[in-house]
């Protein structure tokens, strides 16, 4: 979804060539057709096609077949889908934000509905979509049916692949599978295109590049940065990225939709420094969360943006104290960017400081973050007059989630960076681990005025309903 190209994707279930038609016209009348790559074992038999040349602003009807190359004369039956192009100019865009998807043994439970969050979302009509990690959980095994409070059974679909934690290429495929079971997510992403990123979830519960897991029994491969090759290859695999950036398999990038709105979607897992008490004085290789490469971009992307709005899509929240509770790690360890003493910054926050800092220095207005990981929606205001670093703008960082996972929270907060929390969705003392029948699911949804470029963002629940709103002018 760039200059007039987005990416189709696609899996068959044998080696096939992927055939794509598009129009203007809901009839697909007229239609350009596009003769697209080859599905092959290598790829799980997924594949992708990079349109182009799309007319701006525009909706997009589009048809996927495949031909298959063992039979010339057979084809698959047809799967139709929309989009909206970006705008060449400013016009009303919405877009929807979540995560945390099949996680703490809830599946996919065809007697309660499947994952319904996604087709709330589809409802509302967003433009894109943005998910903020969590996609899998690779490291959750599911059970046929786990017993609710109330006694009556919770029924999951099971697959090989969702019977044990995901170790080989294959497991980490059959995960992310799974999830394209569900009507509704299939529905929704033919509809909607999806930005992605990762978090730990996809490899394994608060991973880290070199994390030993030999502490764990359940696992045979005890080193969690072979274990992130294969998830990411997995991830890149079922998913619309497109591999043409440098190097192909980066997964921070950000994605201009239109001239009111920029995504920055970053990868908090590939390069931070191993979990620990997050104390450090200065920045290191021990403090790295971003990393100083991803950083730099970081920075010099949004300086060089001409987006009026500039959502930073961050899986992991700012300020919400998110602690590694790993039963083989010694307390007081940390696995976000906070470190849960709300004083100067230190450790990782090191990078939030910088970034603040950059972004003050040199006048950087209208920024947004978007969250997740906590599994409950929040809405937090950050302010330097109530912070013990400063100065910088303002700003807001909305958290949402999950789509289909465990409710819990609320997390602890860290004073660090001056938030004051405006709204969340969960009670203090609520017990762990709520299940989706409990309607306990959330998204957020940002909706930006073509003409006056006000950005109004809700967060909503399992229903569509309106829990929180405000109203943000642009600078």
């Amino acid at each position: 979804m760039r200059d007039g190209r987005t990416i189709i994707w696609s899996r068959t279930d044998r080696p096939a060539q992927m055939l794509v038609e598009w129009s203007t016209s809901p009839d697909l009348g007229r239609a350009t057709r596009v003769a697209g790559p080859r599905a092959l074992e290598g790829s799980d038999f997924t594949v992708r096609l990079d349109l182009r040349d799309l007319p701006a602003g525009a909706e997009i009807f589009y048809r996927v077949q495949f031909r298959s190359l063992l039979d010339a004369g057979t084809l698959s039956d047809p799967l139709e889908g929309s989009f909206r192009t970006p705008p060449a100019d400013r016009r009303n865009v919405r877009f929807c934000f979540s995560g945390d998807e099949v996680g703490q043994g809830w599946g996919i439970n065809p007697e309660w509905g499947g994952l319904r969050l996604y087709e709330t979302m589809r409802r509302a009509a967003p433009d894109f979509f943005v998910h903020s990690g969590d996609q899998i959980y690779a490291d959750v095994p599911l059970q046929e049916e786990v017993v609710l409070d109330s006694g009556m059974r919770w029924r999951n679909l099971v697959t090989p692949a969702k019977a044990k934690v995901a170790e080989t290429l294959d497991e980490f495929r059959g995960n992310f599978a799974y999830n394209l079971l569900d009507e509704h997510k299939r529905r929704f992403l033919s509809q909607v295109p999806v930005l992605v990123q990762w978090d730990d979830h996809e490899v394994k519960n608060n991973w880290f590049p070199g994390q030993p897991i030999g502490g764990d029994p359940r696992y045979r491969v005890a080193n969690a940065s072979l274990l992130a090759e294969r998830a990411r290859q997995a991830m890149f695999e079922f998913n619309p990225f497109r591999l043409d950036g440098t190097p192909a398999n980066r997964i921070y990038r950000s994605f201009a939709y239109g001239p009111s709105v920029e995504v920055f979607l970053l990868d908090e897992r590939s390069y931070r420094g191993p979990n620990g008490p997050n104390r450090e004085r200065q920045s290191g290789d021990a403090s790295a969360f971003l990393g100083r490469p991803q950083l730099e971009w970081l920075k010099h992307a949004l300086l060089s943006s001409s987006a009026t709005w500039k959502v930073i899509a961050s899986d992991m929240p700012l300020s919400l104290v998110v602690r590694d509770l790993n039963p083989y790690v010694p307390p007081g360890w940390y696995e976000a960017w906070a470190n849960a003493d709300s004083g100067e910054p230190l450790g990782r926050e090191l990078e939030i400081a910088e970034l603040l800092g950059f972004v003050q220095r040199h006048r950087i207005h209208n920024l947004v973050w978007i969250t997740a990981d906590v599994h409950y929606a929040s809405a937090i205001h950050y302010h330097p007059d109530r912070a013990r670093f400063g100065p910088f703008p303002p700003f807001w960082e909305f958290v949402a989630g999950p789509i289909h996972a465990g409710t819990f929270g609320p997390n602890e907060l860290d004073a660090t960076f001056g938030p004051q929390i405006r709204f969340q969705s969960v009670s203090p003392g609520m017990p762990p681990n709520r299940p989706p029948s409990e309607g306990l699911q959330f998204f957020g949804l940002g909706e930006i005025d073509g003409a006056t470029e006000v950005l109004t963002v809700s967060l909503r629940d399992l229903s569509g309903a309106v829990l929180f709103a405000v109203d943000l002018e642009p600078v």
